[in-house]
């Protein structure tokens, strides 16, 4: 015989997520601190921790031994490290409660995100960054992340058209 007491819904309780990871690409493009911001609000969201990957790359000369190259790649990276702490800012501010990694390195963009989705729970890039190809709808680097991604995949797109270009 059914009971007389009605249901009634009780408050939902989500469980606290741990030891989860979402990795995001930036590159100081207005795609990648859009793609930054969604990052951020799924990692406190899930109270995972956010993983913030930018690579650099030096175009060396022909003739490396010509120029002492440690001075060039001190000042690419002490630039990439400012790329970081500049859209850190940007987007998350000054006291973000967030657990944050960083990666920074000089690399393939694309390798490097493959890499650091490895364990991760999911991979957060724009739909273009500073590649040259504007018209593209999707850039290289969002494009061999899809494809070869260790786990989901969520391309951030601008609003409309216009912020495109």
């Amino acid at each position: 015989m059914p009971s007389e007491q009605q249901w009634s819904p009780q408050p939902i309780q989500s469980a606290r997520h741990t030891g989860g990871r979402v990795v995001v690409g930036v590159d100081g493009s207005s795609g990648s601190l859009d793609a930054l911001r969604y990052a951020a609000a799924l990692a406190h969201w899930q109270h995972w921790t956010l993983h913030i990957v930018h690579t650099w790359h030096i175009n060396y000369p022909i003739a490396p031994y010509v120029l002492d190259l440690s001075e060039m790649e001190s000042a690419a990276q002490d630039a990439a490290a400012q790329t970081v702490r500049d859209a850190e800012k940007r987007v998350l501010g000054d006291d973000c409660p967030l657990d944050i990694r960083r990666t920074v390195e000089e690399a393939p963009p694309a390798r490097a995100l493959l890499q650091a989705s490895e364990g991760a729970d999911l991979l957060v890039v724009g739909s273009r960054g500073l590649g040259g190809f504007s018209s593209l709808a999707l850039g290289s680097v969002g494009q061999a992340c899809v494809h070869h991604a260790h786990c989901p995949v969520l391309i951030v797109r601008p609003h409309s058209r216009e912020d495109e270009a």
